[in-house]
């Protein structure tokens, strides 16, 4: 039986005893590609994959800044289980959003039963460099949907895929696809360098057939703070890989007995103060990665309120919509910043005795690396400025 979390504490506290046991093979499963099945199923059984259910569907309903803390405990024990779930989250945010009342309380008592969702959302490239959209064709009182996607993140582990696809009038839905289904095929092609047990591999659809009830828009408000939310996923990944960088770095300083530089002997590596200094820099960089995290989360939640509020008051809503869209971008801005420079500076106070791959310490900064590319921080340092400069917030809801 899947568990039914009640709060916005008990998740947390969930999601912080479950990162404990994940902590413990971290290193293995990344050095030898092992699929975190296991663990996946221990994350469904244990009902956090729930905890954004409305509580009026007997959901926890956490606040956004708590779904931010959960993601980021999971990601610091593991960065590939992290992410997992991410898009789980972000589609029963569009059901929230978009879904029909009938789609609503199906798929939210699928994913209180511990079902994942998956992602087929972006378009394979063709020869020229162009997407080639996935496309909905009229069927039989349903659609057909082929088409090729890639970085589809948590689709081999998903009992039901979301696949992205254009309708005739080249407008976005969402059809939701039993993983099972004839002519779906999910392969197991994904060879990064970091978040290699991701399996954000390729989904091959084929004349595949979805009744009209499980298809949705992917778009209906043009404001609001859906995107936001799936960046604030994002910014809690990069953060949880910093904060589990820094931890596993303090872990591993505390025992090197070796002495500082010339003219800067030391018993212990941790009591010389150029050590001690620059590793505060990077715990300031994770801290404040942490706090603009919860921050955002906070902003996300007030401003999807006050559009509510609004009505008809469109300018009222936009600029919540513009706030929770810079707010975020500053948190995934910072997010970016800390993990690729902690798991990355670290190891200029450990020396070459932190470098061999026996200890596996390079896949945090491989982890880093690989998922903040994603989304480039230069954009959202972009975003920052062009609100605080020239008053232009970022689309909260581009198409």
């Amino acid at each position: 039986m899947t568990h039914v979390i009640k709060n916005d504490e008990e998740a947390v506290e969930v999601a912080r005893a479950l990162a404990r046991g994940f902590a413990e093979g971290a290193a293995r499963r990344d050095a030898e590609r092992i699929l975190p099945v296991t663990e996946l199923a221990e994350l469904s059984g244990s009902g956090l994959l729930g905890i954004t259910v409305p509580a009026a569907h007997g959901g926890a309903g956490v606040r956004t800044a708590t779904l931010g803390a959960v993601i980021r405990e999971l990601s610091a024990a593991d960065a590939s289980i992290g992410q997992i779930p991410q898009n789980h989250f972000w589609y029963v945010d569009a059901i929230r959003e978009n879904g029909t009342p009938e789609q609503q309380e199906f798929f939210y008592r699928e994913v209180l039963a511990g079902r994942r969702l998956g992602n087929a959302a972006v378009d394979a490239r063709g020869p020229d460099g162009a997407r080639e959209h996935a496309r909905l064709r009229p069927h039989n009182g349903g659609f057909l949907i082929s088409g090729r996607k890639i970085y589809s993140t948590g689709a081999l582990f998903a009992h039901w895929i979301p696949v992205v696809a254009l309708d005739g009038e080249d407008l976005h839905h969402i059809a939701f696809v039993p993983r099972d289904t004839r002519g779906l095929t999910v392969v197991d092609d994904w060879d990064g360098m970091g978040q290699r047990t991701t399996a954000s591999g390729t989904v091959l659809l084929k004349d595949v057939f979805v009744p009209a009830g499980r298809v949705m828009p992917g778009v209906v408000n043009e404001v609001s703070t859906f995107r936001s939310f799936g960046l604030l996923i994002h910014a809690a990944i990069d953060t949880g890989i910093a904060e589990g960088a820094l931890a596993e770095a303090a872990a591993f300083l505390r025992g090197y007995t070796k002495g500082g530089w010339p003219g800067r002997e030391a018993a212990r590596v941790v009591e010389d103060p150029v050590v001690v200094q620059r590793f505060g820099e990077l715990a300031v960089l994770t801290r404040a990665a942490r706090a603009l995290l919860e921050s955002a989360g906070n902003t996300v939640d007030e401003a999807r309120a006050a559009i509510a509020a609004a009505g008809d008051d469109a300018e009222e809503a936009a600029r919540w919509a513009g706030e929770a869209a810079v707010a975020m971008a500053a948190a995934r801005a910072q997010a970016d910043r800390a993990a690729n420079r902690v798991t990355s500076e670290w190891y200029e106070l450990a020396g070459a005795s932190a470098a061999p791959r026996s200890l596996n310490l390079d896949r945090h900064w491989r982890n880093a690396r690989t998922h903040t590319i994603h989304d480039p921080r230069r954009l959202k340092v972009h975003d920052v400025g062009d609100f605080h400069l020239n008053g232009i917030a970022p689309r909260s809801n581009p198409r």
